[in-house]
């Protein structure tokens, strides 16, 4: 099918306010198949996939390994029960869950409340979700049921869903405005830290509000995605971690993007020793199928929800899905005997020089910033203003070059490159230098590229 007929079928079919579509038909690509780092469109066309596909596609799209574990599932057990009958699978990724997580930071405890509390803590308990939302929304339920306090502390620029549940803690007012009259109002928003000098005054901010309101959980993104690619400084993660021991709020990691390798470390806190109370992850979890999950020091896990009476609190149809988790478990075994990870750290930090030689537009600014391949260039105007117009311009001319790539930060001024961890240092090199020519070849009047967001 044609990209011209597809479109014109989600024209017609598909609700408006989802796929937005040029005028004049240069946007969006409709994908026919991928594999590795490229995407093919319906006409045949290869470009190179700098996203990832939303970070998803993390050890390559259709990874043979993961393909044919989701291949095998299918012709052996397509569905199972959820709650009620399980399957062999959702128990082996629980367990590999818990061992690559808690299991495998118990080894290097970092809080006094940890030392205090022995190696029984370090176990992880999984509450197996579908969207990452729905992850969040489960660590959120666990936090009350855990602390008996509904208040939560997230921060400004944050992106946890679009559920109503993880729509309280997701900051940007695009997404909260139109709902503001079903929404709970549980959170309270505290600026995210860019600068060391920073972080004290947030830390106190924290403080404040524990004591003031009734606050049972901190949900924070290790590194901020929808937000701009924003790091942290590196104490902001600890000092978390000890108000957290020391008032006995429940510290919630949301690792859904930058989980499973992105930036070089198993886990994007791992960067500066911090294991949280609940940690949630999906996307790069499966490789391509749609599962989450939130996973929990044991002894938390089992001090907020009771044992099973026959009818779960929490549920849904399609939890802990067996083909998604056989997937689940071969993308983890990749990414392991591939070492991947490790090769994103290694190649990110090259990536991360040469994106350092660009050069920016006449009458922009341009700064960048990532870890591992988690990266991201963000583009100001002289003035400070966000220069939406001409990253989105430069992003629909990779597009035509052959390349996709995404807009990050609220404002759409953050170029980000995701891209599998599988791909290689010479892949990575065109990619830049193609970036380089497009920032040269800017249009001094982009608004008449730019691509809305």
């Amino acid at each position: 099918m044609t990209t011209r007929r597809v479109l014109k079928l989600l024209r017609d079919y598909e609700s408006r306010n989802v796929t937005y579509m040029e005028a004049d038909g240069s946007w969006p690509i409709v994908w026919e198949r991928a594999r590795g780092v490229h995407v093919w469109n319906a006409e045949g066309k290869r470009f190179v996939d700098l996203t990832a596909a939303f970070g998803v596609a993390a050890a390559g799209h259709a990874n043979p390994r993961v393909v044919r574990a989701g291949t095998r599932q299918m012709n052996r057990l397509l569905h199972a029960m959820g709650d009620v009958h399980p399957h062999a699978r959702k128990a082996e990724l629980a367990r590999e869950l818990s061992r690559l997580t808690f299991e495998r930071w118990s080894r290097r405890p970092t809080s006094r409340a940890a030392k205090r509390s022995g190696a029984a803590r370090w176990a992880g308990k999984s509450i197996f979700c579908n969207s990452g939302f729905e992850a969040v929304e489960a660590a959120l339920k666990t936090a009350l049921l855990a602390s008996g306090k509904p208040g939560v502390i997230a921060f400004r620029g944050a992106y946890h869903g679009l559920g109503y549940g993880a729509l309280n803690v997701t900051q940007r007012g695009h997404f909260r405005t139109p709902f503001l009259a079903q929404i709970g109002g549980f959170s309270h928003f505290l600026p995210f830290p860019a600068q060391a000098d920073e972080v004290g005054g947030v830390e106190a901010s924290i403080r404040r509000l524990i004591q003031r309101e009734n606050v049972g959980a901190i949900l924070v993104e290790p590194i901020q995605v929808r937000g701009g690619i924003n790091l942290p400084p590196l104490e902001f993660l600890p000092r978390l971690r000890r108000v957290c021991d020391e008032t006995g709020v429940v510290l919630i990691l949301d690792e859904i993007y930058t989980g499973f390798g992105r930036t070089g470390r198993w886990f994007a806190c791992e960067h500066s020793g911090v294991a949280p109370d609940l940690i949630c992850l999906g996307k790069a979890l499966t490789g391509g199928f749609p599962l989450s999950v939130c996973v929990g020091r044991a002894d938390l896990m089992d001090r907020a929800w009771p044992a099973s009476n026959g009818e779960a609190i929490h549920t849904s149809t399609f939890l802990g899905h067996p083909v998604g988790c056989a997937m689940a478990l071969a993308q983890i075994a990749e990414l392991k005997a591939r070492q991947l990870p490790r090769e994103a750290a290694r190649i990110g930090a090259r990536a991360l020089v040469a994106l350092g030689k660009l050069a920016a537009p006449a009458a922009c600014s341009l700064a960048v910033r990532g870890v591992g391949l988690f990266l991201g260039v963000e583009l100001r105007l002289l003035d400070g203003a966000a220069a939406t117009e001409i990253a989105l311009a430069v992003i629909k001319g990779m597009l035509r070059r052959g390349y996709v790539l995404l807009p990050e930060g609220e404002h759409s001024n953050v170029v980000s490159l995701t891209p599998p961890l599988t791909i290689t240092p010479a892949q990575l090199d065109a990619a830049v230098a193609a970036l380089a020519a497009e920032l040269a070849a800017v249009d001094a009047r982009p608004e008449r590229q730019g691509v809305k967001r």
